[in-house]
Formats: C-alpha cells, sequence, structure tokens
C-alpha cells in the first residue's frame, strides 16, 4: 500500500479516553467500557464523566450503531452532546 492510500483510508475512533485532573483525595478511581477509559478525577468529576459514557452509549444503541460503525464526525457529536447534558 502507497502512503497516498494510507492517507485515503477512512478514519475511525476506537474509543475514549476521559482524564480527571482535580482528585485531591489520592482515590484511584478508573473506569472502563466499551467505548471509554475514564482515569481520575475527584468523585463528581468521574461521576460526571460516567454519567456522559453512559449517555454516549445510549445514543449509540438508539441508533442501532456501535463506535467502530460510527463516522468520526457523528462520534465527536454524540459525544459533544453527551457531555453538555
Amino acid at each position: 500500500m502507497s502512503k497516498k492510500d494510507e492517507n485515503t483510508e477512512e478514519r475511525q475512533i476506537v474509543g475514549f479516553v476521559g482524564v480527571g485532573l482535580d482528585n485531591e483525595d489520592e482515590h484511584k478511581r478508573i473506569t472502563r467500557t466499551e467505548e471509554f477509559l475514564l482515569l481520575g478525577g475527584s468523585e463528581e468529576t468521574h461521576e460526571r464523566m460516567q454519567d456522559a459514557a453512559i449517555r454516549f452509549r445510549e445514543s449509540l444503541d438508539k441508533r442501532g450503531k456501535q463506535l467502530k460503525e460510527t463516522s468520526v464526525e457523528e462520534a465527536l457529536a454524540l459525544l459533544h452532546k453527551a457531555m453538555n447534558k
């Protein structure tokens, strides 16, 4: 495969990483789903990341899709919507 062919391949999102940086209680918070790896954060921040991950998954379910079947643009739009509810 030439470099030109590689550049024309369709982009795909395989997952998201969420990192919370406001943890002061030294508790290690990690949540893993099919689409997300969520690390750190205060209890409140980690919970907000979890809520967004759940809303994102629900949006995919409503469309009858998996993340790998979703275009980059659609996945980012769903993530933005999930984070702003």
